[in-house]
Formats: C-alpha cells, sequence, structure tokens
C-alpha cells in the first residue's frame, strides 16, 4: 500500500534452480515491470515472463520459453503498446525483438535481429536496452536499440522498417524521442550519445545521424528530455546539459558519486541519484543551480526510484 508501506500482495511467481551469474552492477529483478489498470506485468528476462491480477495477485499467464544467454543478468524491460507487451531478447546467443498479446502472453510477432553478429564475438553481441514507440513518418515506430544497431520496426507487425548502425554493444541507457529525433547512448564500454531522425527505409546510418557526443556520456543511467534541453549523468557522477537540436553542451558539472540510477524529472525539478544514496535536486534550466541535497540511510541505491503522486519511492 503506496500510503502506508504494508504489503498487499507477496507472490512467488517462478523457482529458478540454476540461475547464471550476473555482474556486479546488475540483479536478477533489474528490469521494469509494467503497470495499467488491474494488471501488472513483470518480466525476468531469460527467467520468466507473467501477468498478474493487481486486485487479487492472481497470476494470470506466463511465459518461460523466450530465452537468451544474458551472460551478466537481465536487463531490458518490457513495455505496453496498444494490446501488446513488446521486450527485447538481446543475449549472446540469440537477439530478437518479440510482441505477445498482453491479455493471453500468445506470441504475436517475433523479429530477428536483422544484423551479422557471426563475425563478433558473444559478449560483443548482447544488449540489455528499452525500446521506445515514437510518431514518425505518420506512423508509430519502435525504436529498438540492440548491438551494432538500432533499428525501427512496425511496433504492430515487427516488420523492421530501418537501421543504423554503430560499433556499440551491452547498450543499457533507454532513448528518448522530441524535436523529430531520437537520443540514444550506443555502447556501455565507450558511450556515445547520438541524435538520429527516424523514418524512412533500409540503412540510414549515412543519412539519418543528425550529432554526436563522444565522450562523457552514461553507460547505464537514461537521458531526460525537457524542452529544448536533455540532461543526463554519466557513471562517474558527471552531470550535462546538452542542447537537444544541436548537440551543443549548455554546462557540465561534477556532482560526486558513482551513478547506476536515472535522472528524474517530476514537478517542475530534477532528481539525481548516486550510489551512495545521496540525492541532488536541480532546476531544469540553462543554468545550474543546485535545489536540495539529501542524504538517506547509508543503503547502496542503483535502482531509478519510482514516482506516485507527491511521493518517491526508493529501492
Amino acid at each position: 500500500d503506496r500510503d502506508t508501506g504494508k504489503i498487499v500482495h507477496d507472490i512467488k511467481v517462478f523457482d529458478t534452480q540454476k540461475p547464471e551469474p550476473v555482474g556486479s552492477v546488475n540483479g536478477y529483478a533489474s528490469p521494469t515491470p509494467v503497470v495499467e489498470t488491474g494488471r501488472v506485468y513483470v518480466h525476468y528476462g531469460t527467467y520468466g515472463t507473467a501477468c498478474l491480477d493487481t486486485a487479487s495477485g492472481k497470476i494470470l499467464w506466463t511465459r518461460r520459453d523466450l530465452n537468451c544467454d544474458h551472460h551478466e543478468g537481465p536487463g531490458a524491460s518490457p513495455i505496453l503498446f496498444g494490446n501488446l507487451l513488446i521486450f527485447h531478447v538481446d543475449g549472446r546467443d540469440v537477439q530478437y525483438v518479440v510482441a505477445l498479446e498482453k491479455t493471453t502472453g500468445k506470441t504475436v510477432w517475433k523479429t530477428k535481429r536483422s544484423i551479422d553478429y557471426s563475425p563478433f564475438s558473444p559478449n560483443l553481441r548482447k544488449a540489455f536496452c528499452t525500446p521506445i514507440v515514437v510518431e514518425s513518418d505518420g506512423r508509430p515506430q519502435l525504436v529498438s536499440p540492440g548491438a551494432k544497431a538500432v533499428m525501427g520496426y512496425d511496433p504492430d507487425t515487427g516488420e523492421e522498417l530501418w537501421k543504423i548502425r554503430y560499433f556499440g554493444w551491452s547498450v543499457t541507457p533507454r532513448p528518448v524521442f522530441g524535436h523529430g529525433l531520437v537520443f540514444l547512448i550506443n555502447d556501455y564500454e565507450r558511450p556515445e550519445l547520438w541524435a538520429i531522425r527516424p523514418g524512412g527505409r533500409g540503412d540510414l546510418t549515412d543519412s539519418n545521424v543528425v550529432w554526436k557526443i563522444t565522450r562523457g556520456m552514461p553507460s547505464r543511467p537514461s537521458l531526460l528530455l525537457v524542452g529544448d534541453l536533455l540532461f543526463l549523468v554519466n557513471s562517474d557522477g558527471v552531470a550535462s546539459c546538452v542542447e537537444a537540436k544541436t548537440g551543443e553542451t549548455v554546462w557540465k558539472e561534477r556532482m560526486g558519486g558513482s551513478c547506476s540510477a536515472s535522472p528524474i524529472y517530476a514537478d517542475g525539478r530534477l532528481y539525481f541519484f548516486s550510489q551512495d544514496s545521496v540525492a541532488t535536486v536541480i532546476e531544469p534550466a540553462r543554468q545550474y543551480k543546485v535545489l536540495a541535497v539529501n542524504k538517506l540511510a547509508g543503503e547502496q541505491l542503483m535502482a531509478t526510484p519510482a514516482v506516485a503522486g507527491k511521493a518517491l519511492f526508493v529501492r
């Protein structure tokens, strides 16, 4: 209960006898659930996907056959689009995107990544990114970053519409969309921020990349777009404000501490969270202005807090 903290349901969804090891910055419950009226969709990567009734806690359906070798644990979260639950399965062994009928869990479409991964070692084939749906060319498009490329799909059918190639892999931050551009991080080890134009057909690598920032970008935290400005923080705790249309840096400041959680925009403020549980609140403006700094209890903070009403829920 979000008003009292009282546990309403505590439900074991899956048993896994021999889970794969996970990386030091990951866990088995990294993917974020999706909630809509009456239903919650939980996803544990290769370990299973399920839909539960939020009132009764009853498990409505499960899938345990959409598997891959994550190597370092699951990370990509599912999204809802119309009657579909869509998510990535980007492992070292298989790479595809799948859409399930949200009321039954049955597969509606499943599209294999069109990149030839055979020249690359298995670790360079995986990714942990969550897709988004944008409106472009007068139609919805699923923007789906994976290893070595970002693809655009028809979210209703899974048909690939376009792709833009890059070097990176283990892509983690979720992209954002605005001003007709998708802003995405394309690598984990050497993250770059690219602004691309979605739309068109085929390989758009040479035509639809508008601008790039190649240094100081986040490997784990996602981006925020507020008006004309992008706000981000990298894993070393350096925050930046960037002009969305041009890629020009407005300001860059060191907040301190390492960061894994994504920043949050709520109630006209930006909230940044370091791994040592320090929350820094700033104005979403062209000048760097700190409004508050709050130290939480001495636990490690890796997950992005959730917002509901006037409350932040922190894990």
